[in-house]
C-alpha cells in the first residue's frame, strides 16, 4: 500500500477515496479502526473516523491508532483529510491531530492544504474562501457545532497547534514545482510547522501534489488527493474496476437528511418539489424515540414506491436551529435525531432496503455504523466528491454526502441517473 488516509468523518472519507480513485489509485474506505490482522489490498486506504467534533483526547487517540494500522499496512506516505471548510473549533481538532501524527511518525513539519476549487472552495494569501466569500462570511458560520469566524488559515492553526505557520502564495505556486519545494525548504529552516498553500484552481493541486511527493505527512481537504494520487498512480487500470465494484445496487431507497448547511437546505426544498417529504420532529425524538422511529418507518414503507424515494430530514434554517437548541440543549438534540436515523436505517435494510442516499457527516456515520459496514467499494461519482459506495460485505449501497456538496438537484439525480 502506498498511501494511507487518516479522515475525520465518514462523508470526507468517502470525498477523497472518490478523488483517489479517479486519479488513478485503487481504494478501500474503512469505518473506524480495523482490528490488528485486517488487511486490505489495494493502492490506498482510507480510514474513516468520527473526530472532527469529538473531545480532542478521542480524537488523537482514534487518529494515532489508525496511523499504526495504516504503518503495518507498509504505507509510504500519510495523509491527515479534514473538510474543505477547515470545520473546528479554536482548540482543535485539526491542530491536535496534525501535532500528535507529526510527532508519531518523527517529522518537524506538513502543509495545510483545504482547497477544492471544482467545489467553490480556494485560499488565496492564506485566507479561506468558499464559493467567492470569505469563510467567516459563508453559511459555515453558523454551523451548529464548529461556526467558522475566522477565515485566516494561519491564525486558525496558530490557536490550534504547538507550532507557528508560514505560507506559500499564490505567486510562488505559479512558478512551479521546485519553487514549491524551496520555499517549504526555506521555512522549515526557519522552524515553520505548518505551511498554508494557496489555491485558486486545479494547477495549484497538481503542482501540490507533486511538491509533496516525498513528505511523510500532508494534510489538507479532498482537493489535495487530485495532485498526490497522479504522483502514486502507475496507471489508470485500477480506476474503472474500482467504480464498477462500487456501482450502486437495490431497489428500495430512502434519503436522509442530518446536515442543516446552506446548500443541504436548497436540496430538500428542491427535493420537496418532486418527492414524499417528511420533517423530523426533535421533540418527539427525545420523548417518545422507539414509537417515533417505528412511525416514521412505516411512512417511508408507505411511500417507498414511487418514482423518487422518500425523504426524512432534520434539515432547518439556522435561526430555527437555534431555538431548538435553546430549548432542548445542542448535545441532545443532535445526539436524538442521531439515534433516531440510525436505528430508521437499521429498521429499514431489515425490511429490505439496500440504498441509502445520506446528507451531513454526522448522519452518514451513525448511518453506516448501524448497517454494520466496515468498509466500501468506491462507485461512480454524483457530483465531485461524492460517490456512490458498496459495502465490502454486506449488500448495501450508500451516497454519504457531506453538507455543502453537491447540486440543488442532487438527491433526484443520484436516483435517476444510477438507476439498476
Amino acid at each position: 500500500m502506498r498511501l494511507g488516509v487518516i479522515a475525520d468523518d465518514f462523508t470526507g472519507a468517502t470525498d477523497i477515496a472518490s478523488f483517489l480513485v479517479e486519479n488513478g489509485m485503487s481504494t478501500v474506505q474503512i469505518n473506524g479502526v480495523p482490528d490488528a490482522g485486517y488487511h486490505v489490498d489495494a493502492d490506498a486506504a482510507v480510514v474513516s473516523l468520527k473526530s472532527r467534533s469529538c473531545p480532542t483526547t478521542t480524537a488523537v487517540a482514534d487518529s494515532l491508532a489508525a496511523l499504526v494500522w495504516l504503518q503495518a499496512q507498509g504505507c509510504e506516505q500519510f495523509y491527515f483529510k479534514y473538510c474543505s471548510t477547515f470545520d473546528s473549533t479554536a482548540q482543535g481538532n485539526i491542530g491536535p491531530v496534525t501535532d500528535a501524527l507529526l510527532d508519531a511518525l518523527d517529522q518537524q513539519q506538513t502543509i495545510i492544504s483545504p482547497a477544492l476549487p471544482v467545489n467553490g472552495r480556494t485560499v488565496y494569501q492564506g485566507y479561506l474562501f468558499v464559493m467567492g466569500q470569505l469563510l467567516s462570511e459563508s453559511g459555515m458560520r453558523n454551523h451548529p457545532v464548529t461556526p467558522m469566524t475566522d477565515s485566516n488559515l494561519l491564525r486558525l492553526m496558530d490557536a490550534q497547534g504547538r507550532g507557528r505557520s508560514g505560507l506559500i502564495n499564490s505567486t510562488v505556486m505559479d512558478q512551479g514545482v521546485q519553487a514549491v519545494r524551496s520555499q517549504l525548504a526555506r521555512l522549515k529552516e526557519e522552524g515553520i510547522r505548518y505551511v498554508v498553500l494557496d489555491t485558486l484552481n486545479e494547477s495549484h493541486l497538481l503542482t501540490q501534489g507533486e511538491a509533496v511527493r516525498d513528505m511523510v505527512l500532508v494534510t489538507g481537504g479532498s482537493g489535495l488527493a487530485i495532485g498526490l494520487a497522479r504522483q502514486w498512480a502507475a496507471n489508470e487500470r485500477h480506476q474503472p474496476q474500482a467504480t464498477s465494484a462500487g456501482a450502486p445496487q437495490g431497489k428500495l431507497c430512502v434519503v436522509l437528511s442530518g446536515s442543516c448547511s446552506v446548500m443541504t437546505n436548497r436540496q430538500v426544498a428542491r427535493y420537496a418539489q418532486q418527492a414524499p417529504c417528511q420533517s423530523v420532529d426533535i421533540a418527539r425524538c427525545l420523548t417518545e424515540p422507539e414509537s417515533y422511529a417505528e412511525e416514521l418507518c412505516a411512512w417511508v414503507m408507505e411511500n417507498a414506491v414511487g418514482p423518487l424515494a422518500p425523504l426524512l430530514y432534520a434539515t432547518t434554517e439556522p435561526e430555527v436551529l437555534q431555538k431548538i437548541q435553546q430549548q432542548w440543549g445542542a448535545a441532545a438534540s443532535s445526539e436524538a435525531v442521531e439515534w433516531l436515523f440510525g436505528t430508521i436505517a437499521r429498521r429499514l435494510q431489515q425490511l429490505g432496503f439496500q440504498r441509502f442516499i445520506v446528507a451531513g457527516g454526522e448522519t452518514s456515520g451513525i448511518v453506516a455504523q448501524s448497517l454494520g459496514i466496515q468498509a466500501f467499494h468506491i462507485g461512480p461519482a454524483i457530483s465531485p466528491g461524492v460517490p456512490w459506495v458498496k459495502s465490502t460485505d454486506h449488500p448495501v449501497s450508500l451516497a454519504l454526502k457531506s453538507g455543502n456538496f453537491g447540486d440543488e438537484n442532487f438527491f433526484a439525480r443520484a436516483q435517476t441517473e444510477f438507476a439498476v
